[in-house]
């Protein structure tokens, strides 16, 4: 039985249903992260980093902002220290009290320090030494982003923080134009996820088992 089988939510699929709003979609996607077991977490961050790193996007770049997975999202630090291994310059988020994102070079995983967000509700892991400030995922040449689904259209759903939006926003602002590469399970690919007007779509997605460039009509392996 497959893990969306025992969880029984099928998220792929909305044929014929109400278009659910974003707190049910975001309910839905982290009941069955939540019933990941820890092998299941680490077989998947491993088949994504080996795609991950099969991207042109990733092999041409110099700087690429990413972040620290936390719990069972998908796990991303195999393919932190594989681009760090590279010797791409791997910038790393730290929330601000208001949800921004200030950034800091990653260095290995001895690097990050645990930080208490949300009166110690939250924990994650961010990188230590000096803040460069939001403004630094200007110089990123591909931009990781964490989201719990995407869509047919690249439309990306987040946790509902809005750090990411302000992201996405300031790149618009300083009219720059990285990469933008979401990091998800298969499942989380679906039909149509609900949008917002300041949601902004993604250029492609990374699952374990392949790669999907929006426009494309079929999950392509790297």
């Amino acid at each position: 039985m497959s893990i969306l089988d025992s969880a029984g939510i099928d998220l792929r699929q909305n044929r014929g249903q109400p278009e659910p709003d974003k707190r049910t979609r975001r309910r839905e996607v982290l009941q069955v992260r939540n019933g990941l077991t820890a092998d299941d977490v680490q077989w998947h961050a491993d088949a994504l980093a080996r795609r991950a790193l099969g991207l042109p996007e990733l092999a041409e770049a110099r700087t690429v902002a990413a972040y620290v997975s936390v719990g069972s999202e998908p796990g991303t630090l195999a393919l932190l220290d594989a681009l760090r291994a590279r010797g791409v310059r791997v910038l790393l988020p730290a929330l601000l009290p208001d949800n921004d994102l200030a950034w800091g070079v990653y260095r290995g995983p001895e690097s990050l320090k645990p930080t208490r967000h949300g009166g110690g509700r939250m924990t994650l892991l961010e990188p230590a030494g000096e803040r460069l400030g939001p403004g630094a995922v200007t110089e990123a040449d591909a931009v990781l982003l964490p989201g719990l689904s995407v869509d047919a259209r690249g439309m990306r759903l987040g946790r509902g923080g809005g750090s990411y939006d302000r992201v996405l926003a300031r790149l618009e602002r300083a009219r720059v134009r990285p990469a933008l590469v979401v990091l998800l399970y298969d499942w989380e690919v679906v039909e149509r996820v609900p949008e917002e007007p300041h949601d902004r779509p993604v250029d492609a997605v990374v699952t374990p088992s392949g790669v999907r460039r929006f426009g494309d009509p079929a999950p392509q392996a790297p």
